[in-house]
């Protein structure tokens, strides 16, 4: 079984490498959004320059919306992290969409952000603490327990 995981959210820790060196990799496809900020942050100018900061970002999203709604659409199951540090909005969207889309869903944060993220990890197949949890979590899953 090879299953295609999606990696969504926080971008400024390496929990995706952590995830992946856990996993049998050759079970497993990994993909991301854009995690280079700064490229991510200027997806929209291949379209051109903006002079407000909403429209650049705007199209942005938008050329970055390709990549990420066609590899959700693509997986088996995503990954959404939530980091301490920042506000991931656009892994709040990524859950909802993969909610809306009947796409399996683990969340991964910390147990202070419960109450903020009560309505995304209500919709999550899982809620783990640590990398560590969700490569188990993985490995669970493409193992044949019932030998």
């Amino acid at each position: 079984m090879n299953l295609n995981i999606y990696l969504s959210g926080e971008i400024h820790t390496d929990w995706r490498q952590k995830i992946m060196d856990g996993c049998a990799r050759d079970e497993f496809t990994f993909s991301s959004a854009v995690t280079n900020h700064e490229a991510s942050d200027a997806a929209g100018d291949l379209l051109g320059n903006e002079d407000k900061s909403f429209w650049r970002d705007h199209k942005s999203a938008k050329v970055n919306a390709i990549r990420t709604r066609s590899l959700i659409e693509k997986c088996d199951i995503a990954i959404i992290r939530f980091g301490d540090q920042y506000k991931q909005w656009n892994a709040a969207f990524d859950a909802g969409y993969c909610a809306a889309k009947g796409k399996p869903y683990i969340t991964l944060h910390s147990e202070d952000i419960i109450h903020p993220l009560k309505e995304v990890d209500a919709a999550a197949y899982a809620w783990a603490t640590s990398p560590e949890q969700v490569a188990e979590i993985l490995s669970y899953i493409i193992s044949d327990s019932s030998m």
